[in-house]
């Protein structure tokens, strides 16, 4: 398959999404937005296309960031949507993903930097493509915003802080406002560019110093990670037959 990441910043790495997709043989391709590269001309040549986060919110406009073009990546995601191709966003891709459908994202309730856990919804419990999470799961957070609902929408997993953590708009997409695919390589990245959040931790109830970011392991959520991505690349294979 081909698996085509938006990328918003060098320090927003696709981590796991990108392991996982290196793991299974896919064919991979980028648009690099902060080096420059372009945008997607057409959904026709990918199967997957995974909307990374970034500092930005859906409306931040390119007079504030040259680089983000929010209108022309959401009319990319719905038209990958309506195509039945697989598109998953996370945090600001996730907010993406919803502006796309319809749904105006919001500020979370609480700001969340760490490793916290998530809980399944009943819709959550139900979904086949989640029936490998426990419930409670603990997996990372770098966020201060949240996706909207558009009324087709189920909310899978929301979190202490945040009550829209995982929501499922459609068969084939998915909004993931948590960040499964940390590594400790990519929590290093953004430890870099966070210093002036992560100097402020304590002022924050869900909001880890540097420190204890070190001292997580991201390994399970990220075999749950792989799990869901293999489920979702079968849903996927068994549209083309149909």
């Amino acid at each position: 398959m081909h698996i085509h990441f938006i990328i918003h910043e060098s320090f927003e790495a696709p981590g796991a999404y990108e392991t996982w997709a290196k793991n299974e043989g896919h064919h991979i391709t980028y648009s690099r937005l902060y080096q420059g590269d372009s945008l997607p001309q057409s959904i026709a040549p990918f199967d997957f296309l995974i909307v990374m986060g970034g500092p930005q919110c859906p409306a931040t406009s390119q007079a504030e960031c040259p680089h983000f073009n929010t209108k022309a990546e959401q009319a990319i995601i719905a038209t990958a949507v309506n195509a039945g191709k697989v598109v998953i966003g996370i945090c600001l891709g996730s907010q993406l993903l919803g502006e796309a459908l319809g749904a105006t994202f919001e500020h979370s309730p609480e700001k969340e930097i760490g490793k916290f856990p998530i809980t399944l919804t009943e819709a959550g419990k139900a979904h086949a493509l989640f029936s490998h999470f426990e419930s409670p799961l603990s997996v990372g957070h770098w966020h201060n915003d949240m996706p909207g609902l558009t009324p087709e929408a189920e909310v899978i997993a929301y979190s202490e802080g945040c009550p829209r953590q995982i929501v499922a708009y459609a068969p084939l997409a998915f909004g993931f406002q948590c960040h499964m695919e940390l590594t400790h390589e990519v929590v290093e990245q953004l430890i870099a560019h966070s210093q002036n959040d992560l100097s402020r931790a304590a002022e924050f109830k869900f909001v880890e110093s540097a420190e204890k970011l070190r001292t997580h392991s991201y390994d399970e959520m990220n075999q749950k990670l792989f799990s869901f991505l293999n489920k979702l690349s079968e849903r996927y294979i068994a549209t083309l037959s149909t």
